[in-house]
């Protein structure tokens, strides 16, 4: 149960990139070394990767002060097939499966019931055309796939960046050279990142202007890291439109300016709708206005973010166009339907297309019962507006909050006043 609160303002510290900690994971398990990673996220989908990691055969060690070591010097030894549970991370299932083709054996790989409803076929058809077998159930996990992997041309459908990211991460294993082509390409930024990494080891390519077109070099190899996690610019979102929402101040600390994560555009988008935004270093504090406005705008780049500011756009006066977004249709849920039918059992007015959500803002939310469908970034967005309903909003479970910010409820506690 959610109670409305006075105001939520005040200092919090965020907790680490999920999509940082699991590209230097996968990374340190491929370099054959010891890695360090500072400052990682522990969460449910960290864990998963964790988990794969050591079934890959690498000694993973949290230490006391959060840190990680990976000694992988004995990864990948004496194996003839590995199987991975993926849990509900389709980070880890999409990143690590072109990286694992690179092998001669057979990689078995499937995750929970969420995870089962994420489509595979587009990355295992681009792994046939680089040289890999691969078998899954209608284009689903559970899936396997036998490497290695040659190189060649393949043409792929990236509406979730994941599979490009993951090709990246792969080809540089490969024995040939890779050519690879996007026929669709959403959520770019996230495709940046992932370059980032590469560049960080070395890794040798070449990639056109729009991101839709790159060549990789094969037989190339990781290092080991000594690396820090930044903090995650996505979990702080829920608490930029507390602010936004409360009209109040909200200072997030732990951020990079600089990052390469594109969920740092929600800052920009919020500033659109009337908060002012002010950096400090490493934090940022964000001021809600006395009334936020409505407007249109492009969340292809960013589709995570659209729960969060589904929630910002209830509070707007006027109607708000969360677009260009279909590929929020095949996340841990179809987040467009999903916030859609909530917003509406709220009291708010609002509308769905394909690749769209459109709310209908009055400046105020009845409140009643929500459904999180195990989706953590539907129930974090649906607690963030539950704040500011005027009657107590009921989320039905909350418990998968923890696959990315299992200290949510916590932070959230403490900017209640």
């Amino acid at each position: 149960m959610i109670i409305p609160s006075v105001k939520l303002s005040g200092k919090i510290i965020i907790p680490s990139s999920k999509s940082q900690t699991i590209r230097a994971l996968l990374i340190s398990v491929f370099s054959r070394g010891v890695s360090y990673i500072k400052h990682p996220l522990i969460s449910d989908d960290t864990e998963s990767c964790i988990n794969a990691v050591k079934a890959m055969g690498a000694d993973v060690n949290i230490l006391e002060n959060g840190d990680i070591t990976v000694d992988a010097t004995y990864a990948f030894s004496d194996m003839d097939e590995l199987s991975i549970d993926a849990g509900n991370s389709g980070t880890t299932e999409y990143l690590s499966l072109p990286m694992l083709s690179s092998l001669g054996i057979q990689v078995n790989i499937d995750g929970d019931e969420m995870l089962r409803k994420r489509p595979l076929k587009p990355l295992l058809d681009a792994l046939e055309s680089l040289g890999a077998e691969t078998e899954s159930t209608n284009g689903f996990p559970p899936a396997s796939i036998r490497g290695p992997l040659d190189g060649g041309e393949c043409t792929i459908e990236c509406k979730t960046s994941q599979y490009l990211s993951g090709l990246l991460l792969g080809a540089p294993l490969a024995i040939g050279d890779s050519h690879i082509k996007c026929s669709v390409l959403f959520e770019k930024p996230y495709v940046k990142m992932t370059l980032k990494w590469l560049d960080d080891q070395g890794i040798k390519y070449r990639i056109s202007d729009d991101l839709e077109e790159v060549w990789v070099k094969g037989g190339q190899s990781y290092k080991p890291l000594d690396t820090y996690i930044e903090g995650d610019f996505s979990s702080a979102s829920f608490f930029f439109v507390a602010a936004a929402i409360h009209g109040t101040e909200v200072t997030v600390e732990g951020l990079d300016k600089n990052s390469t994560q594109g969920d740092k555009e929600i800052l920009n988008i919020l500033e659109k709708m009337g908060c002012s935004i002010k950096w400090n270093g490493m934090a940022v504090t964000v001021k809600g206005p006395e009334k936020l406005k409505g407007g249109v705008f492009d969340l292809n780049a960013i589709p995570d973010t659209l729960p969060a500011l589904s929630v910002a756009a209830a509070f707007a006066e006027g109607d708000t166009i969360l677009g260009n977004v279909e590929q929020a249709r095949i996340k841990e849920t179809d987040r467009i339907k999903v916030m859609r039918e909530n917003l509406n059992e709220l009291g708010v007015e609002a509308d769905e297309r394909r690749d769209a959500l459109i709310i209908h803002g009055n400046g105020s939310v009845k409140g009643g019962k929500a459904k999180g469908y195990g989706d953590h970034r539907v129930i974090m967005a649906l607690a963030i507006l539950g704040t500011r309903t005027e009657e107590e909003t009921e989320i039905d479970d909350v418990s998968a909050a923890s696959v990315t910010f299992p200290t949510f409820f916590d932070l959230l506690e403490k900017l209640e006043k």
